[in-house]
């Protein structure tokens, strides 16, 4: 083959470099996870083994298995088969664990028997990039994904999906009691082999029912009304417009360095109540007091807002856009301007929108404001159905109008959120 890039006869005799360490570069950073791995006391941190038994056979020492862990991290190998496989052809692993090749069940059992160790070993990462002050940037990106359990959606059990298969076993039950009705009474040709299957069935169905009468008890036990049989832990929840049983994990990303600074995992589906928590971990974890959060619009909730504004903590996140009178075509809230040195609203007729009252729903405290000029206003079609526009106001909405002022004048920071939170999930 001319005029193309010859290879080498796999006849021809080759000398590869004499020592393994030749083969990995100086700034390879599976030198990292050695010198990583190497500075920790793994007793210390809970691993299993580090002390070897005097009898039976040898174990590999977990130091090891935590070089594997980490490698197959860093490299998007999640498989404890595919980790085998690259322990006995990967030239980086070989030198990395000094040509050791444990075997699957071995990576496996030592991911499974070590998650609080494991844990542990990521805060002391934290801790060695706070020494080299990678976390001086004070900002941290914030986000939730769903990971799908072991946990079959057929083995979860709601109080919807519950009532939906009593109803399902009901009507089967009642379909093939009639079949058999029609056979003792004679209207249907059907053998004597079918009406014993028919009644398995039903005694098959009749003991489900007995089950699901067992799994029902131990739902409304749950705070959140629902069981995995597979994985207990294991919630239903929404995720990219369809449902999963699965966990919701959190991180907190470092916007310099992309480092994920805190995480943590939750069975809660929903992200609303989780902003102040993995806030605060993020802040108590670097170190840095004047931490700025930038979350997207599902994060968006008062008290969360109000909690990360008294622990000194600076969010940044759009307010979601649910207004239903907008949808009908009428004035959004935002259309209404609050007056602070007077405490009254401005509508969008410029009439004066004034304190009537305040009270309590939900646990928080609401002001409510409302025109005399309502009924009678040329605008009102476009405003309201009721007899007046009232618009309520939380006592602490100022806090709330904060973080809108802060966005606006910092549009980009959801691009930054974007390009960093959504990093490490895509990747790993």
């Amino acid at each position: 083959m001319k005029r193309f890039i010859a290879g080498e006869s796999r006849s021809q005799a080759t000398l590869f470099p004499e020592l393994l360490d030749d083969f990995v570069s100086e700034d390879n950073p599976v030198r990292a996870i050695e010198a990583f791995v190497g500075a920790l006391d793994l007793k210390q941190l809970g691993f299993n083994g580090v002390d070897p038994h005097a009898t039976g056979r040898p174990s590999y020492h977990p130091a090891v298995l935590l070089k594997i862990y980490l490698y197959g991290y860093l490299n998007r190998i999640q498989s404890s088969r595919r980790l085998e496989r690259e322990a006995q052809r990967n030239v980086e692993l070989m030198w990395l664990t000094e040509r050791l090749a444990p075997d699957f069940k071995t990576i496996a059992d030592f991911r499974k028997n070590n998650g609080k160790a494991i844990q542990a070993t990521c805060r002391d990462f934290i801790v060695i990039c706070r020494r080299l002050e990678l976390f001086t940037h004070s900002v941290v990106a914030i986000d939730g994904s769903k990971f799908k359990a072991v946990n079959n959606r057929d083995r979860n059990f709601t109080s919807s999906k519950m009532k939906r298969r009593l109803e399902e076993i009901d009507k089967s039950i009642e379909r093939y009691l009639r079949q058999i009705d029609a056979m003792d009474q004679g209207f249907a040709a059907v053998t004597e082999d079918q009406a014993t299957d028919l009644k398995k069935k039903i005694a098959s169905l009749t003991e489900e029912v007995q089950q699901l009468q067992s799994i029902e008890i131990q739902r409304t036990e749950t705070p959140e009304q629902q069981v995995s049989l597979t994985d207990s832990d294991a919630r239903s929840m929404t995720a990219r417009g369809t449902g999963i049983v699965g966990y919701n994990v959190q991180t907190a990303v470092d916007t310099q360095h992309h480092l994920i600074v805190a995480h943590e995992v939750t069975n809660v589906g929903s992200d609303r109540r989780q902003l102040y928590r993995m806030a605060k971990q993020a802040r108590d974890a670097s170190g840095v007091s004047n931490l700025h959060v930038v979350a997207d619009r599902g994060y968006f909730t008062g008290s969360e807002i109000l909690a990360c504004h008294e622990a000194n903590i600076t969010t940044y996140l759009p307010k979601p856009k649910t207004s239903p009178n907008q949808a009908k075509g009428m004035f959004p809230r935002e259309a209404f301007r609050y007056v602070p040195k007077s405490n009254e609203y401005r509508c969008p007729a410029r009439e004066r929108l004034i304190w009537r009252f305040k009270n309590v729903e939900k646990g928080q405290t609401l002001h409510c404001y409302w025109s005399s000029a309502c009924p009678n206003c040329s605008m009102k079609s476009q405003c309201t159905t009721g007899t007046y526009r009232r618009i309520k106001r939380w006592e602490h909405e100022d806090v709330l109008e904060a973080v809108k002022s802060r966005l606006d004048r910092t549009s980009n920071m959801m691009r930054i959120r974007r390009q960093t939170v959504e990093h490490p999930f895509g990747t790993h």
